[in-house]
């Protein structure tokens, strides 16, 4: 088989050792076979060789909480936008969101099994994904967009995308079932209200710890899958560990007793520091957001890095998502800037976004480091991150994305040769 030989990189490898000088990474097919320094390492007679010219080379990095299917608009354009237009601004960001780096995501609502699909079979250029289809909500809940005017903006039912709304043990146990018959991967369920929804606020609890319970049962002792929860006020997060949900997305109101069931569990914290960030710049500049997610991400945003601190500082584990979707795809990595504002370093913000969003993922054998046996998905960056997180941000300096083996981005256009002994 031909083997391609990955030379004169700065290795970070996503486990959060030092990085290698001079490092060298074989793949084969879509598969790492090695990886380390230029002396421990020979290269294979006949080997292509791509020159990464001293940058630095990470794993491709992961998004665990996106949505592909989803930007953000005024009410009007969303009205007037015909219904299928949105599979092809889908295949945009897709593609906008593997040009920054982002190789692996997990999308958190709203894309069906048919954009997976059409990433897989290779008709459009994107991470590969994970998919929850609709997320679980209940009547007037986070995710029911039905506003006082009595006009419902929820994004509308289809074939491959079961409605969300679910209310009592019985209709969220049928609502569960219906997500998985439609090919989720993950299951997605409002456990709070939310930043971005009409009639509710992010502290109001939805779904008792009996419903939940219901979903993770379901999902998880039928098909093996995990639940994770939009949990943003305290009880519904703390509802959403006790019934044994795997993640919890946003956490704005963690307290120290859900900071506690979270290190018994092991449950993940998937802090997407970004999403009323955004929300609130956006309001500076368009007319996208709604005055009540304004108001909310205001009230908010302080409290969100002050509980995500009091998180990492615990040791809870974090896993990098952005709530992309939210605001306009391709700032994701903006993200890791944010994460090391509330203490964590520049390798700790790394890991979260390779390693630990792998594991979070359950693709932790697959994903999330430069080891032999892993997926080739690799990245080139034109200057060290970890001296400075923030090149990261900018598309100029993702030089070469890698993913399964296949070069999908060479800004330098670098001219691959083939060894010889």
């Amino acid at each position: 088989m031909a083997i391609t030989a990955l030379t004169n990189v700065v290795m970070i490898d996503g486990t959060g050792k030092e990085l290698i000088e001079n490092a060298v990474v074989l793949i084969e097919q879509q598969q790492i076979i090695a990886a380390g320094t230029a002396q421990e390492i020979d290269l294979p007679t006949e080997a292509t060789i791509i020159d990464g010219e001293g940058q630095y080379l990470l794993p491709g990095l992961i998004d665990t909480h996106v949505h592909m299917a989803l930007e953000i608009k005024n009410v009007q354009e969303s009205l007037l936008t015909p219904f299928s237009y949105r599979f092809f601004e889908a295949a945009k960001r897709l593609e906008t969101t593997l040009q920054t780096g982002i190789t692996s995501v997990r999308d958190a609502g709203f894309a069906d099994a048919g954009i997976k699909k059409a990433v897989e079979d290779g008709l459009v250029p994107g991470p590969r994904m994970q998919v929850s289809i609709n997320p679980l909500t209940i009547t007037g809940g986070h995710g029911d967009s039905w506003n006082l005017s009595g006009i419902d903006t929820t994004a509308p039912v289809y074939p491959g995308m079961p409605d969300g709304k679910c209310d009592g043990r019985e209709e969220v146990r049928k609502t569960v079932r219906e997500m998985l018959r439609a090919g989720a991967d993950v299951v997605k369920v409002h456990a709070t209200g939310g930043v971005s929804s009409p009639t509710d606020h992010p502290e109001f609890t939805q779904f008792s710890q009996e419903e939940l319970e219901v979903m993770v049962e379901e999902a998880t002792f039928r098909k093996g899958i995990k639940v994770m929860a939009h949990a943003q006020g305290a009880e519904g997060i703390k509802n959403a560990v006790r019934a044994g949900i795997h993640s919890i997305e946003h956490g704005i109101f963690i307290d120290d007793e859900a900071l506690e069931l979270m290190l018994q569990n092991g449950t993940y914290l998937v802090p997407t520091l970004l999403a009323p960030l955004a929300v609130l710049e956006a309001a500076e500049t368009t007319n996208t957001m709604a005055p009540y997610a304004i108001e909310k991400s205001k009230q908010v945003i302080d409290i969100h890095k002050q509980s995500i601190e009091k998180a990492y500082k615990a040791g809870v584990k974090i896993a990098m998502g952005t709530d992309a979707g939210v605001f306009p795809h391709g700032i994701n990595l903006r993200e890791l800037g944010l994460m090391c504002e509330i203490g964590m370093s520049p390798m700790e913000a790394i890991v979260a976004s390779t390693k630990t969003a792998a594991e979070c993922m359950g693709w932790g054998d697959r994903v999330g480091t430069i080891e032999p046996g892993k997926w080739a998905d690799l990245i080139l960056v034109n200057s060290n991150p970890l001296e400075n997180i923030h090149v990261l941000e900018q598309h100029e300096n993702i030089t070469f994305v890698m993913k399964d083996g296949k070069i999908f981005k060479d800004t330098a256009k670098k001219v691959a040769h083939v060894a010889s002994k």
